[in-house]
């Protein structure tokens, strides 16, 4: 096995162990998200109850809140598209280097 290989590997199981340690040493801990985190920072800074400025226009439309599994895959197309985009940026950075050493060599 290579050195690069082996950096690999090494990687690979680190970010695993980041992903999975904190769910088995905190059992029963409930990972709430942001906006449930803000909403009782609010209540608890002016001691009463946090109102909404206005409700999203998709909520609007169907006439209630969004389902899960909606939200979970607008969340996933918008970290695919952003994956995406700095893939190609990272792309292009790459075979602009690449590409502009052969033109200087051959000229």
């Amino acid at each position: 096995m290579s050195k690069n290989q082996k950096i690999a590997v090494a990687s690979l199981l680190a970010v695993v162990l980041i992903a999975l340690v904190p769910l088995f040493a905190l059992k029963g801990a409930e990972f709430g998200g942001s906006d449930d985190a803000g909403s009782q920072m609010v209540e608890a800074i002016r001691g009463e109850s946090y109102e909404p400025w206005f409700t999203p226009v998709l909520e609007q439309m169907i006439g209630g809140e969004l389902p899960g599994e909606v939200e979970s895959l607008f969340f996933c197309l918008q970290t695919g598209i952003g994956v995406g985009v700095i893939a190609f940026g990272f792309g292009y950075l790459v075979a602009r280097k690449k590409y502009s050493g052969k033109e200087q060599k051959e000229q």
